[in-house]
């Protein structure tokens, strides 16, 4: 009697498991790029039940300064929901990426950050615009407004978590700038502080962090600048006071501690596609049936809880943003 086998979402072809001579060269290529070894278990594994229970036990986030108690928590906008459990705010505020502060671990930046000021912080926005603005974080956030919205995030090393976030929508501040006709895509420049921010003493990489999205993606309603979470003002290591927001991108899609906001003409170059072209590439959405370099994207890990689920296509917003790639 013949057995039929119906393959599961989250079965990996053998195709798909990393090499061990991949994993080897990408640790090389970590250590030769000012990571250490750390750095390299830290971005392969991703998600190391240690490093979670550590994030789990964590200090909360401060408290909300009196300054801003009338901006959060924000009112949560029901019309974005997702169908699985949020994350643990203190996962979600511990565990992340920030390289710019460190890169061996994911759990650093939450205590390297103390120090760093940001408050004021100032926010240009130039390039083809009708309207120029320069602009304090905390002035343009009142001007524009905030809500909340429940997102998933899904980083490209295969860990994911479900976070409420508070900011507005991208599209806001592109119509209050006015950009040209000539305008086709936005360009987010982050901070440069090496005397803060050990991580940009790393030469190897082109700092300050930048990223960009064409325009009718920055136009879409899912696109958001962020400046709270939880119902509380970003903190630090999340990308205070201003970042971006594109859930059905991977995650370093979304700059964090952006100073400088350009409109163009052309294409602008992006960080991770400089630092490594052949596995970053310009749009970077979630795509499942795509699979990293080194490592296959059918499954992601959430945060907080145990074994892996399917990736789904463009992070679950196939039906907000598909048509923006021809379906």
């Amino acid at each position: 009697m013949a057995v039929i086998r119906t393959r599961r979402p989250w079965d990996l072809p053998a195709q798909d498991v990393t090499p061990e001579s991949l994993y080897l060269s990408r640790r090389d290529w970590l250590r030769w790029a000012g990571f250490g070894g750390l750095g390299a278990v830290s971005l392969l594994a991703g998600c190391d039940n240690s490093v979670m229970a550590q994030a789990t036990t964590a200090p909360a986030p401060p408290e909300t300064p009196r300054r801003l108690k009338d901006l959060y928590p924000a009112r949560r906008n029901e019309a974005y929901q997702v169908d699985r459990a949020i994350t643990a705010e203190n996962l979600a505020t511990t565990y992340n990426n920030f390289y710019e502060f460190d890169s061996s671990s994911k759990l650093t930046p939450a205590r390297l950050v103390e120090k760093w000021p940001i408050h004021p912080w100032e926010v240009e926005i130039t390039g083809l615009v009708g309207k120029p603005l320069k602009i304090e974080a905390e002035a343009l956030t009142r001007r524009l407004g905030v809500e909340e919205r429940v997102y998933r995030f899904r980083c490209v090393e295969a860990w994911a978590m479900t976070v409420p976030w508070i900011g507005f929508e991208m599209r806001k501040l592109i119509e209050l700038v006015e950009p040209l006709g000539s305008a086709k895509f936005v360009r987010f420049v982050s901070f440069l502080d090496p005397a803060h921010a050990p991580g940009q003493t790393n030469r190897y990489f082109k700092w300050p962090y930048y990223e960009a999205l064409r325009m009718d993606e920055a136009m879409n309603p899912l696109a958001m600048f962020v400046t709270g979470m939880y119902g509380k003002p970003l903190p630090k290591q999340n990308g205070a006071p201003l970042r971006g927001i594109v859930p059905w991108k991977y995650g370093y899609k979304s700059a964090k501690s952006i100073v400088r906001i350009e409109f163009s003409e052309t294409r602008p170059p992006t960080f991770w596609n400089d630092a490594a072209p052949a596995e970053y590439s310009f749009l970077s959405n979630v795509e499942p049936n795509v699979p990293h370099p080194r490592w296959s994207q059918a499954t992601e890990r959430i945060l907080g809880q145990e074994g892996r689920v399917p990736t789904r296509l463009y992070n679950g917003y196939a039906a907000q943003v598909a048509g923006l790639y021809g379906g």
